[in-house]
């Protein structure tokens, strides 16, 4: 009998704790529904089967609370394997892929073809209603050819690099986002663009969300990462950053390597028209709707 009481007050324990968890979520349920958020999914989190599961559970669910998730997904790793199955030869300048037409081909199949894809399916999966497109459909975003420089080791002397069809975005068309979204439906984007000359190029997906992002003037534009967000020098987490305090903790190196760009892309979004922007670590589960849901948050805001 004891042991049926001790189970009891086992559940009833448990049972509460998801109430309170619930009850926590109130206030950010009603502030954020009918909003938009701007989710970039990559890292090596993409190629984790249980990881990609539980991110389209996330997905489904800001869509079933009234909130409208817009998913742009990387996949450079997966470029590269491919790449290297059939062949085709790559090289990076400043850690940008050089894109050739066969690059650019290649990148073009495995981004808005397997992923993009596989990533709608794991929605569905998940009981939600997705469709993938790219930068290319109904004119989403027109993209221009990246102009880079690099610094001859020997002589300091600048030079211009052609990192061929690598592109960014200078126009955003919201239309197909706003009716798919509108249906119900939760876009699926792969970064690929095509430019007024007509070709198509390769795009940063990070930079591609941050455009999109500030398009929309979304709530929020969530950068899936590899690391726990922006740390201090001590490897502790910074919760709450403004572009003053990056441009400070980056020029004393705090903020370094990798971390540079996807802030400046952040800072970017924010100062465009994006409410705020987070920085997050998309190996840990359901760590979106912690930084979401919950008082305590899961990784850096970035915000006015």
């Amino acid at each position: 009998m004891a042991t049926n009481i001790d189970q009891t007050d086992s559940y009833r324990t448990s049972m509460l704790a998801k109430a309170e968890t619930l009850t926590e979520a109130l206030p950010y349920l009603q502030r954020y529904a009918g909003k938009t958020f701007v989710v970039k999914y990559g890292g090596h989190a993409m190629g984790d089967p249980e990881a990609a599961h539980d991110f389209a559970e996330d997905i489904v669910l800001l869509k079933a609370v009234g909130i409208n998730p817009v998913v742009v997904h990387g996949g450079g790793p997966q470029i590269g394997a491919m790449l290297k199955k059939l062949g085709v030869e790559s090289s990076f300048v400043d850690g940008l892929r050089v894109t050739d037409a066969a690059t650019a081909e290649v990148a073009e199949m495995v981004l808005s073809g397997k992923i993009n894809k596989e990533l709608v399916g794991w929605i569905a999966g998940a009981g939600g209603k997705a469709i993938g497109i790219s930068g290319k459909d109904a004119g989403l975003v027109t993209a221009t050819k990246v102009e880079r420089t690099t610094k001859d080791p020997g002589s300091n002397i600048e030079r211009a690099v052609d990192l061929g069809f690598v592109g960014e975005p200078t126009e955003i068309d919201p239309t197909i986002i706003h009716t798919v979204s509108a249906a119900g439906i939760i876009p699926v984007i792969a970064p690929i663009g095509v430019g007024r000359d007509g070709h198509t190029y390769n795009i940063n997906a990070d930079t591609m969300a941050g455009a999109i992002a500030a398009k929309l003037g979304a709530s929020r534009l969530f950068l899936l990462t590899d690391v726990p967000g922006v740390l201090d020098k001590n490897k502790r987490l910074l919760t709450d950053l403004t572009p003053e305090d990056i441009a400070g903790l980056t020029a004393d190196g705090t903020i370094s390597g990798g971390m540079i760009p996807k802030l400046e892309t952040c800072v970017h979004a924010v100062e465009a028209g994006c409410e705020a922007a987070v920085v997050l670590d998309g190996r840990v589960p359901h760590a979106m709707l912690l930084e979401i849901f919950t008082a305590r948050g899961a990784g850096t805001l970035i915000h006015r």
